[in-house]
């Protein structure tokens, strides 16, 4: 089993990455595909927080590697903005980090 990184996602109806007006109902029917297409290219959905009235979304991901997030959206069909790699930053997690 390859090592799992965290991804966060972006998506912003201005720059076509969100479509304009969808609706919850919407929403929900097309995040089973992109479940799917992510199970496809194992990649494990953590969170996705919508913002409707902004027309944005942000999807934290678990995945091997940025270009399996990217063929997922290939897969179902959705443009991003950005794929960046994070890391926790909190109190806790800076304590474990190995120190220069």
């Amino acid at each position: 089993m390859q090592a799992m990184k965290f991804f966060l996602d972006t998506h912003d109806q201005r720059n076509n990455t969100f479509p304009a007006g969808i609706t919850k109902e919407q929403f929900a029917e097309f995040f089973a595909g992109y479940e799917r297409a992510c199970r496809e290219e194992g990649v494990v959905v953590l969170r996705v927080h919508v913002g409707f009235e902004d027309g944005r979304a942000y999807c934290f991901n678990m995945a091997p590697s940025a270009d399996h997030v990217r063929r997922a959206h290939a897969k179902a069909g959705l443009p991003f903005d950005h794929i960046t790699e994070v890391t926790t930053a909190t109190p806790g997690d800076l304590f474990f980090l190995p120190q220069a």
